[in-house]
């Protein structure tokens, strides 16, 4: 056989190859597609549920609950949700709204009325356009870390430090811990209840979240199921739990706070409620139609934030609302594709740097299967 012919043969037994491996690649489901991404990030640790019309069609657990002791994390295990709490607290001013008991363009100082922050409206509470002051660098320069603040000790702090407002309400918008830890607030002096048992009642029990709670750091300590966060610390080589570095940690020292944060739960009690945003279990259409609505700006522009909801009005899979989370230890996230029905859950209890990548491959993929479509 001469070279060129040789030659030629090679390249052709290279190309079908390729060829062949490229039509494997094709022919895998979206389930089997998806863990090949987690296959290549073998230290992520959490849950990640997508579903499509409410059914699951993948649904995985990978690593420990608790990296010193090893436990493998199950799928029904209770995570931190961090920021993503902020929907459950905006769902609470909604009913409220519903119940005729207050309205979004109420001045705040209806509701909190020795705060020294003027012309602020609950709706722009809602849509962070309201301008306050950052609460937790007012607490983390002055709050004793070895007790556990409430709102009560934010709102006494504010009142006493005076943080200037950072610009008028409704010139921009501007993420704000503050206006959520005062929505929790006004849903309290309104209802005349407790956040957590206006939460329970109102929310997590009608909708069946049974594994779904505001726990103070006591009661999730004796959870068997809590997945505990997890920091990098490259000079150990390994990681550790977020509640090892308690001063560091504010989730622990600002542990009572109510609004912005502390919903725990499970990826299965999150499709539980995506549902019920599909449906009238909670408050209207009409009224969820606000809540996935960009803000409007005094200057007639509109931001991304809704009620407790970031909006992408036009992406590949058309309008998509969502919302991340942050915690010392976790990364969570809840992305509601409205226009293709499917929802993507992710939990995550190592704060991986990946985490991001993850979500951004899973909607490519999604994009995909809806070209095919």
């Amino acid at each position: 056989m001469t070279k060129p012919i040789l030659y030629l043969l090679i390249i052709s037994f290279l190309f079908a190859c390729r060829e062949t491996k490229k039509s494997t690649e094709n022919e895998l489901s979206l389930p089997e597609k998806i863990s090949a991404i987690f296959d290549s990030i073998p230290d992520f640790s959490g849950v990640v549920l997508l579903a499509e019309e409410g059914t699951p069609v993948f649904f995985a657990a990978f690593g420990a609950r608790n990296f010193e002791t090893t436990g493998a994390i199950q799928k029904n295990d209770i995570f931190e949700l961090a920021s993503v709490s902020k929907q459950f607290t905006a769902m609470t001013i909604m009913m409220l709204a519903e119940d005729g008991l207050l309205s979004y363009e109420d001045p705040i100082k209806n509701y909190l009325t020795d705060i020294p922050y003027d012309g602020i409206t609950i709706r722009q509470l809602l849509n962070h356009t309201s301008g306050l002051p950052d609460y937790q660098a007012i607490m983390d320069a002055n709050w004793d870390k070895s007790k556990v603040a409430n709102n009560q000790d934010i709102l006494e702090y504010l009142r006493k430090f005076r943080p200037p407002i950072e610009f008028e309400p409704g010139e921009k918008y501007a993420y704000s811990n503050t206006g959520y830890v005062f929505l929790a607030s006004i849903t309290e002096a309104v209802s005349k209840k407790d956040f957590v048992e206006f939460c329970r009642e109102r929310i997590f029990y009608p909708l069946e979240m049974t594994s779904t709670d505001i726990r103070t750091n006591e009661s999730k300590s004796q959870l068997s199921n809590l997945a505990h966060g997890h920091i990098s610390v490259p000079e150990k080589d390994r990681y550790v739990r977020a509640d090892s570095f308690p001063s560091s940690n504010y989730a622990i020292w600002l542990g009572g706070r109510k609004g912005p944060g502390r919903v725990s739960s499970t990826a299965e009690d999150l499709l539980k409620w995506d549902q019920a945003l599909s449906s009238e279990k909670l408050v209207s259409q009409k009224t969820l139609k606000q809540a996935f609505t960009p803000a409007k700006l005094n200057e007639g522009s509109a931001s991304n934030y809704g009620f407790g909801w970031i909006i992408t009005p036009d992406s590949p899979l058309g309008k998509v609302v969502w919302h991340d989370g942050d915690n010392p230890g976790y990364k969570t996230i809840i992305v509601r594709y409205i226009d293709s029905n499917k929802t993507l859950i992710m939990l995550c209890n190592n704060y991986h740097q990946q985490f991001e990548r993850v979500r951004q491959e899973i909607e490519h993929l999604l994009s995909e299967e809806s070209v095919k479509i």
